[in-house]
């Protein structure tokens, strides 16, 4: 058995990429983690290059699904990015990660950046965002097809790098991975120009985990103005037996 996957990374329209992607297998255990260093505090590539190193390390030092210690991972990641903080770098990242061990996988996010799982083709899970224009989703003041266009989509409410802790949402999946399953990882500066029904339209035409990408990042390019943010996503494919297309 086997994750098949393919990332990408851009700057987009900025100075610097912030975002950072990995993802590993080492026998049963699979980590992958897209991360997304948060402007404006400075030292952003380094803060999301040192969330995405220490949930893959401490993963395969530790590899458990269970909750808490997940949540010690987020918390060992937060701790390591506060370290490095200083008076002129505050800086913080935003984290999304798959852990799989065996068939069972579990779902652990902070920020914005997001994981959607799809089966059959169609979504069938999809993280949700710790931001602003979540909240105004939650108090009615707008739908969750208005988030991308949002005044304050870009304010997020729990990053890595605070020094309150981190506070991880986890989800356990009941089921196991299957040949029908895929997921995508991505930074919002993706998935706000790429819409679910869209991402599903692309899946069912691909191969490859590398089809699917290139079929979501020609979307983007032809929507993106120039200054748009940083845009990194993971896209993966489970198979069993070391059936890789």
């Amino acid at each position: 058995m086997s994750f098949i996957t393919a990332g990408c990374t851009q700057k987009g329209g900025r100075a610097k990429n912030e975002d950072a992607i990995c993802d590993c297998q080492r026998e049963d255990a699979f980590v992958a983690v897209v991360a997304d260093g948060l402007g404006m505090h400075g030292g952003g590539d380094i803060a999301s290059e040192t969330a995405a190193k220490v949930l893959s390390q401490r993963f395969f030092e530790n590899t458990s699904l269970d909750k808490s210690i997940i949540t010690g991972f987020f918390e060992q990641a937060n701790d390591a990015i506060v370290k490095k903080q200083t008076a002129a770098e505050k800086m913080k990242s935003t984290a999304v990660a798959l852990f799989s061990l065996g068939k069972k996988y579990a779902v652990a996010h902070i920020g914005d950046s997001r994981l959607y799982q799809f089966s059959s083709g169609k979504i069938v899970y999809q993280t949700i965002d710790h931001s602003v224009s979540q909240m105004a989703v939650f108090s009615g003041e707008i739908d969750a097809s208005q988030i991308r266009f949002h005044e304050d989509r870009n304010r997020v409410l729990r990053a890595l790098g605070s020094e309150d802790g981190a506070r991880p949402d986890i989800y356990l999946s009941e089921l196991p991975v299957t040949e029908r399953d895929a997921f995508l990882l991505c930074t919002d500066g993706f998935w706000e120009y790429v819409l679910e029904p869209e991402m599903e339209v692309d899946l069912n035409k691909s191969s490859t985990p590398k089809q699917w990408l290139s079929y979501l990042t020609e979307r983007i390019g032809k929507r993106v103005d120039g200054k748009n943010d940083n845009m990194s996503a993971l896209a993966i494919f489970f198979k069993e037996d070391g059936n890789q297309k």
